[in-house]
């Protein structure tokens, strides 16, 4: 189930490497497989063409990540999965956030209803 979103202004496109940071995040959350089931596991970037940062007089760039987890992981596995996906979009980004005005979030989505789904991709990892 754990879907990550990651939405990025335009303005840093070519800087971002963004094929890049999808291997570094799923990397980063298939350390923890034990609660990050591999065969639910989809990222994915969406580049952002229409936005406004602050009042609008600056080329500033912003990345926002959503990591969205169906309920039943604990407070202390969240924060611990949290604090190393922000960790590695922070090294990942480091060399923007020196070189120019930049505003980096992440955000955790907990399912609290039933979701619907149809995966027979975890069959492949089940051995």
């Amino acid at each position: 189930m754990p879907h990550l979103i990651i939405e990025y202004t335009d303005n840093i496109k070519e800087a971002a490497n963004i094929p890049e940071l999808l291997k570094t995040v799923n990397a980063t959350l298939l350390i923890h497989q034990d609660i990050i089931p591999i065969g639910g596991l989809r990222s994915r970037a969406i580049e952002l063409n229409n936005y406004l940062v602050a009042d609008g007089t600056a080329d500033d760039a912003f990345v926002h990540v959503t990591l969205k987890l169906g309920k039943g992981r604990s407070v202390e596995a969240k924060k611990q999965l949290c604090d190393e996906v922000f960790f590695a979009l922070k090294r990942h980004f480091s060399s923007i956030y020196k070189r120019r005005y930049f505003a980096l979030s992440l955000e955790l989505y907990e399912f609290t209803s039933p979701t619907y789904k149809l995966n027979n991709i975890h069959e492949r990892y089940k051995n």
